[in-house]
Parts: C-alpha cells; structure tokens; sequence
C-alpha cells in the first residue's frame, strides 16, 4: 500500500494541523517506511517543528507553494500526477482539487480537525470561513474521512451530514517531549522568562473561541493573596482576537508565541493549566500539559471531555463563577493537583502518536481494499 499525504499546511505559519501533520506523517513514517508514506510537495526529513516559518527547507517551501498553487489555480492535474500509483490520497483543508480515481485508486481520504468554523462562525475571520465551506466540498466527495475525536465525528455527520460510516474517529497523539521534561530545561525556560513566582498557563492563540477575555474576568475576581502569590501566564501568538482583548494582556504576563523547544518545559514548570475554550476538535495544550504533569482546568464542552477522561476539572467556559471556583480550588489545594497530575500522565499514555498511526494504517488498509 502506498499513501501520498498533502503536507501543504507545513510550508506555512500554522497551529493545530500543522502540529497533527509534521507528527503524525513522522509517526506513520516510523511504521510503514518512508516509500509507503509519500508527502505532496516531496519532503525527507522534516526540519524541527516551528509555527511561525515552514517546517522544511527553504527550497521545498517554495517549490511547494509553487505546486500548490498550480494544483489549486490552473486546469493541470498536478495533484494527480503527483499521486502517480498510490492507493491512497490524503488531502488537507489546503488543496482544493485532490485527485479520486474514478473507478479505481486513488482513494481519496482527509482529517476533519474540527467544525467550529460552521457551529462558530463569528469567532472567524472571512477567509478562514471560505476555506472550511470549500473543504467541506472535498469531504464530501471524499472515500472515507479521519477525525481527531469522536465528538468531532458525531459533530461532521450531524454538521455536514456525512455518512457515519464514512467517517472513523482517531484521536490525534502527544509529542514524546512532554512524557519527560528534564528539571533543567524547566530551571531555564523559567529564567528565561523570569518566571518567579508559581503560575496558572494557557497555551493557545488569542482569538475568540480560546475565550481569553473569560478567562481574564476569572483570574481578576480571584482574592488578592491568590493573585500575590501566582500569576497567570498566557502564551501563544496573537490572532484575530479584539483589540480590547489584546490590550488586558499586558495586565498579566503575556509571552506572545513559545518556541516548540520551550513549549513542554514551560507547561511542566506550570502549577495548573488552564483551557477555558469554547470549542475544540481535540485539544492538543490540554493533552499536552497531561503529559508534562500540569492539573488541569478546561471546559465541559466539545471533544474535552473525551480527551481528559476523568483527569482534569471541567468547568462550563462561559461562566466566570465556575472557572473562578476551579482555579480557586487547584490553587489551595497541593493535594487535588497531585491528584489530577498523576490521573493525567495516565491518560495522557493513551494518546500517543504511536498508537494514532498503527489506527490510522489501518484506516488506509480499509480504505485500498475497499
């Protein structure tokens, strides 16, 4: 069986896909070799991952985006011949005509990472909203389709009314450097940003459905021994968030975008993790601070749950009073976050990339020998 994956998002500034590509790809690499597990554009080794320039060389960026954009803009089949012989074409929200075989291979399969550009349309920009409407074309025209969680599942074949046999839910998995945060690597990112104090952290961009602004109402009615003894932290690249909302950071320590090397010591130093978002396909900075031992506070809503299990404290992410209780609580009680952390490494063993690439080659056996 060969597979060719559209790996387009990791030429570009990206968050949660390009995270899901650059380790999922690495992970089904490891299981099946690199001739079973082809990229468009052709990539080797991947350059260490970063969200803020392409995860490849400069010479594969832009002959890529060339690609990409004859694919996308000119009659000329590219994608299709780029296929060439595989059985499988796994496509992303980047691609607007992935090749199908008509009667036979390619299959034609994708990732659905969330809805909330349809459940939550004016927490997006326009062209984050035209992207999704036209990949909603692609899936459903697709063979079969992956998604990261089964709340995500039941979300497209409610949302885009697409087969439910059509659609398998695989849980996306965990970079291996959260499992183990050496006790240097957290010594130096806490002097790096002058870190003193213990800290409640988010990881995440600021933009609307994160629901930062909750979050800050939270933090500002906690008492004032609380907020002397810990400060909050909020890390991640601003995006399309208010510009009120932008300015309230500068009333807590805002760190702006957290290179991946700093990333998992940072939310291990943490004393709780906090993720009152509104919505997520999977989570990946819930998941991840599980592995690096963080408790955690996050929303009842959504693929949450599913992905936290009985390991976190869910709170409903649109009331300042329940969030304001959780942290409240974490925060007074060295015995309850013990308590969450130790649950969450537990679960955080189930959501590996390991065990999402030996199902996701399952899925594309399905699929070929369908």
């Amino acid at each position: 069986m060969r597979v060719v994956i559209d790996a387009t998002p990791l030429l570009i500034r990206s968050a949660g896909v390009k995270t899901y590509l650059y380790h999922w790809i690495g992970a089904l690499r490891c299981a099946a070799g690199t001739d079973a597990i082809r990229t468009f554009p052709a990539m080797g080794d991947f350059a260490p991952l970063t969200h803020d320039r392409a995860a490849a060389s400069f010479w594969v960026t832009d002959s890529g985006l060339a690609a990409l954009a004859l694919a996308n803009y000119t009659p000329l089949p590219i994608a299709r011949w780029v296929a060439g012989r595989a059985d499988i074409f796994h496509t992303t929200h980047l691609l607007r005509h992935p090749p199908r075989g008509l009667k036979g291979p390619p299959r034609l399969t994708a990732t659905i990472h969330d809805l909330t550009c349809w459940l939550m349309p004016e927490m997006h920009s326009a062209a984050n909203l035209r992207a999704d409407r036209a990949f909603a074309q692609v899936l459903k025209r697709a063979d079969a389709v992956i998604a990261v969680s089964e709340s995500t599942r039941n979300d497209a074949v409610r949302v885009l009314g697409l087969a439910p046999e059509k659609v398998t839910a695989i849980h996306s998995g965990i970079g291996g450097t959260f499992f183990e945060v050496p006790p240097e690597a957290i010594e130096h990112v806490k002097e790096r940003y002058g870190l003193v104090r213990p800290f409640v952290l988010f990881v995440g961009t600021v933009e609307p459905r994160k629901n930062i602004d909750t979050l800050l109402d939270a933090w500002f009615s906690l008492s004032l021994p609380l907020r002397e003894q810990f400060e909050l932290v909020v890390a991640g690249p601003t995006g399309w968030a208010r510009p009120e909302t932008i300015a309230r950071l500068r009333k807590v320590r805002y760190l702006g975008y957290v290179s991946e090397p700093n990333l998992a010591p940072l939310t291990a130093a943490a004393t709780v993790f906090v993720y009152p978002s509104l919505y997520e396909g999977f989570g990946f900075p819930v998941a991840q601070a599980m592995a690096a031992g963080a408790p955690v506070v996050t929303s009842n809503v959504s693929s949450l749950p599913e992905v936290t299990g009985e390991a976190a404290v869910l709170v409903d992410p649109r009331s300042v009073a329940e969030l304001r209780d959780a942290l409240a609580r974490l925060l007074l009680s060295p015995d309850l976050r013990a308590e969450l952390a130790a649950r969450g490494r537990v679960r955080a063993r189930e959501l590996t990339w390991e065990r999402c690439a030996a199902r996701s080659l399952e899925f594309f056996e399905r699929v070929a020998g369908a």
